[in-house]
């Protein structure tokens, strides 16, 4: 295998757990499923703009489990470019997994390229790989710096993430408007006092 392929190959095995397939039998058995749960809580089925509800509940939480596949594209660093590279404001969409509801924000990720750099939309496809599975956002942010970490090879990773949870904002609390935000750092960003300042101020400009 060479190096060029090598960062592709093991994206789609490290991948393939993620993603995840909602063939329409098992959608019609997630769909009997939701229209028990709903009508158990008292919701009516029967209406004429309630009847398919139970289907379209299906389809949308099948929706919020899949993320689409692809493969992680390197190019050389042919230049020998050694600075910050900084993606800010990738959209997140995630479940928690305590109470299935959705929280949302916007990740930030850069890094230091080593021998290899990656391409920039590269870094919403992994965000939405896992993402797109019951989560907590502390354990999504050190994934998605483990598996740049790791695949890329970078002198350094940092993952900001920034999300508002409807687990907190629709029910128990209700605090509205709280954004929670976690940080995973590895290599230089994590270990250079002057490095992690340059990732995280440059993310409050």
């Amino acid at each position: 295998m060479s190096e060029a392929t090598a960062p592709a190959a093991m994206a789609g095995t490290a991948l393939h757990s993620i993603r995840t397939a909602h063939p329409e039998h098992q959608l019609e058995v997630a769909a009997r499923a939701a229209r028990e749960f709903l009508v158990a809580l008292g919701v009516d089925c029967d209406t004429p703009s309630t009847e398919r509800s139970p289907l379209r509940m299906a389809r949308a939480y099948a929706e919020m489990l899949s993320s689409r596949p692809f493969e992680l594209t390197t190019f050389p660093n042919d230049e020998g470019y050694d600075e910050m590279v900084v993606v800010r404001g990738i959209p997140v969409a995630s479940l928690c997994e305590h109470h299935l509801l959705p929280f949302t924000g916007v990740a930030h990720i850069a890094y230091l390229p080593g021998a290899r750099i990656l391409g920039l939309s590269k870094f919403a496809r992994v965000v939405e790989s896992f993402s797109r599975r019951p989560q907590v956002q502390e354990r999504l942010t050190k994934q998605v710096a483990d598996w740049l970490d790791e695949h890329l090879q970078p002198r350094g990773v940092g993952v900001v993430i920034e999300a508002e949870h409807s687990c907190m904002s629709l029910r128990g609390a209700r605090a509205g408007g709280a954004v929670t935000r976690t940080s995973a750092l590895a290599g230089l960003i994590r270990e250079s006092p002057a490095t992690r300042s340059e990732f995280l101020d440059g993310l409050r400009t």
